[in-house]
């Protein structure tokens, strides 16, 4: 039963697509879709919810937040981090690491205060109406995949 998918072809077409050269490209366009539907979600439960008893607009902050840990966890290559590609500045490559790490704990954190905002805000108190909170949930997870794949998704071989 272990083996019941291997005689399985998947993808029998001819098409000899290079992904390599694209890689960086479909990663960009992907992690921009991400970002874009995350903020599209947020702004519709805005105009959905104009009342401030509907939908406070302190719950912007996690969208805000996790967008700076988007631009911080990206300002930083691979390469630096690692330190092949930096050896000047303040503090080279342990600033490098420093402020990768602030901007993932900047991630999780916008990731999880938005569902504590999903679950404290909308769930458990019985409100009529849990859109705005499944928004901002979603907003933030879908700017934390979109950081995500835009900082693993691509390749650095192809600019050197």
């Amino acid at each position: 039963m272990s083996g019941f998918l291997d005689g399985i072809r998947c993808g029998d077409c001819d098409c000899n697509v290079d992904w390599g050269e694209r890689r960086n490209t479909i990663a960009s366009i992907a992690a921009g879709v991400l970002f874009f539907t995350g903020w599209w979600i947020i702004i519709d439960a805005a105009v959905m919810y104009p009342l401030e008893e509907d939908f406070h607009r302190a719950y912007h902050t996690c969208g805000v937040i996790a967008t700076v840990a988007f631009l911080m966890i990206n300002a930083v290559s691979n390469g630096q981090v690692r330190g092949d590609s930096y050896s000047e500045g303040c503090m080279g490559q342990t600033g490098a690491r420093v402020w990768l790490f602030i901007g993932f704990m900047l991630a999780f954190g916008s990731l999880i205060a938005s569902m504590w905002i999903l679950f404290g805000g909308f769930v458990v108190p019985g409100k009529p109406h849990t859109y705005p909170g499944i928004a901002i949930f979603f907003q933030n997870a879908f700017i934390f995949f979109g950081g995500l794949v835009f900082k693993f998704g691509r390749t650095e071989d192809l600019w050197q």
